[in-house]
């Protein structure tokens, strides 16, 4: 009886190496899956980078949300009886006395001044929050002024009777937090993508809703601006600036001012002299009111890369892309193929 011997081929386990790379494609995949569906890429797409503003990227929100409760806070300092510095010891007893009239008053000064100065906490958004907050003490005041007149008549505690007395201890830090909590939202709702085939701005806060998409062969420039805060903590804005104007605004340099002056109108009855000296005033005052226009850049977080850590890496990626995606490469590499066909012909 002969015995039959047969040899079985073992198939070679895996070692760790293949294994580690099976993990980091898979994963690679999933995160590919997860981007595309947030940015809605086209088939064949593939994200190359993504950012979102840094963490102080909006600081000057932040910096206003202090002062705002510095102020709540300092309306609520009871002035000592004694103190070395007779100027202190008095704006804290005005301050204090003042009460829910002076914390109004400053409060809407400082919402004034901020949508005065056309900075970046001078959105509509903002300066409606801060006018809520500004008009938050008058409320008690109107309750206050009800029970009175109420009280005149009869015994009654007004119709918001059931409000105690306004407390910037508590009304201070509540309004901030809640400011705070909408501004770190806000920051994380701003993210942006460098993809194979464009770059990609999306925005998603509260119900508003923002996409836009840039091809390469679009962008005519990238500007990257930093501002001193930047420069010290390590953020710029990348402004992708295309043939269409997206990314570029239009500014005056002087408000708008009514340049009829009474009394400069001419009239009928005018000599010669009178028209001319009416004339010379006219132009005087045009001049000094004149209003030029200018087209310059303002970064906006819907359609730039705003503040970002790394930014020299997100600059060098828009060059290579949008010199491998452009007209004039494309022709040189068309040129380049019709040349080595040639020669080999």
């Amino acid at each position: 009886m002969s015995e039959e011997s047969t040899d079985t081929e073992l198939a070679p386990e895996p070692t760790p190496e293949v294994d580690t790379k099976a993990a980091e494609e898979a994963k690679h995949a999933a995160d590919q899956a997860k981007l595309a569906k947030k940015f809605r890429l086209i088939t064949g797409e593939e994200v190359l980078l993504t950012k979102r503003p840094s963490t102080f990227a909006f600081l000057n929100l932040y910096l206003l949300g202090i002062l705002v409760l510095a102020v709540h806070l300092l309306f609520e300092i009871e002035p000592g009886t004694e103190s070395e510095n007779p100027f202190v010891s008095i704006l804290a007893s005005i301050f204090y006395t003042s009460g829910e009239v002076g914390l109004t008053a400053v409060m809407l000064f400082i919402t004034w001044m901020n949508r005065l100065m056309n900075v970046s906490t001078s959105g509509r958004w903002v300066t409606v929050g801060l006018l809520l907050v500004t008009l938050a003490p008058t409320l008690f005041l109107l309750d206050d002024g009800i029970n009175w007149v109420t009280g005149i008549f009869m015994d009654g505690s007004g119709v918001l009777g059931i409000l105690p007395d306004y407390n910037s201890l508590i009304a201070g830090p509540a309004f901030v937090s809640i400011y705070m909590a909408l501004v770190f939202y806000y920051q994380r709702s701003f993210h942006y993508a460098i993809t194979s085939d464009a770059i990609i701005f999306e925005h998603s806060f509260l119900l508003s809703r923002s996409h836009r998409r840039i091809l390469f062969d679009r962008i005519s420039e990238v500007v990257v601006n930093r501002s001193p805060t930047g420069t010290l903590l390590g953020f710029a804005t990348v402004t992708v600036l295309t043939d269409s104007g997206v990314g570029i605004v239009e500014e005056s340099n002087v408000p708008v001012v009514n340049h009829t002056i009474p009394g400069t109108t001419d009239k009928d009855g005018d000599s010669a002299t009178e028209r001319a000296g009416k004339g010379l005033i006219r132009t005087v005052v045009g001049l000094m009111t004149y209003q030029r226009t200018i087209r310059t850049i303002r970064p906006d977080p819907k359609h730039c890369m705003y503040n970002i850590r790394k930014w020299e890496k997100a600059k060098g990626l828009l060059n290579e892309m949008h010199k491998k995606n452009s007209q004039s490469h494309l022709l040189s590499d068309l040129k380049k193929t019709i040349t080595e066909t040639a020669s080999k012909e």
